[in-house]
């Protein structure tokens, strides 16, 4: 769980971000266009050197949601296992978000793999493409409008064969 001091200066200094914890998580939810400051003032004043995970949520059809997709990313602190949940919430047609990593790294497959279910596009990625599926692939299977049988798009795909010797 993240300090009440972390999430008490990161409400001051960023004006639009909503906090609420659960279970002894605290979650914040940023707007895109502070994600970049936000995630590197809590990486460089804040100590949070570790990006655990980026995921993404499909809401459609929840009775309660604002925004389609929900961005989670997961921080820590590696010294002392604190823990934050950032959410960037994003809406058909523009679903660009800055990438993280400039910042992380190990944001880059992250990323890939949230491009390659969900179809959320992440500006300034270096090797922005799919990881998962194949390039011929033009859905997006982790959404919940994808049907569970799949749409017949498989009979496509060119036959992997493993190479002999």
């Amino acid at each position: 769980m993240a300090s009440r001091e972390t999430i008490e200066t990161l409400e001051r200094r960023f004006a639009d971000v909503k906090v609420s914890r659960f279970r002894d998580q605290s979650r914040a939810i940023v707007s895109r266009e502070l994600l970049i400051d936000a995630v590197r003032w809590l990486r460089d004043t804040r100590g949070f050197d570790l990006l655990v995970d980026i995921t993404c949520v499909d809401y459609l059809n929840y009775r309660d949601a604002v925004s389609r997709f929900g961005l989670v990313y997961l921080l820590a602190v590696t010294e002392t296992n604190e823990r934050l949940i950032l959410r960037v919430m994003v809406d058909e047609p523009d679903l660009l978000v800055p990438s993280l990593v400039p910042l992380f790294e190990g944001a880059n497959w992250l990323e890939r793999e949230v491009f390659d279910m969900f179809g959320i596009r992440f500006d300034g990625h270096p090797d922005l493409r799919r990881i998962l599926m194949p390039e011929a692939f033009t859905a997006f299977p982790l959404r919940k409008d994808y049907p569970l049988q799949g749409r017949g798009e498989r009979h496509n795909f060119p036959t992997l064969t493993r190479g002999e010797g």
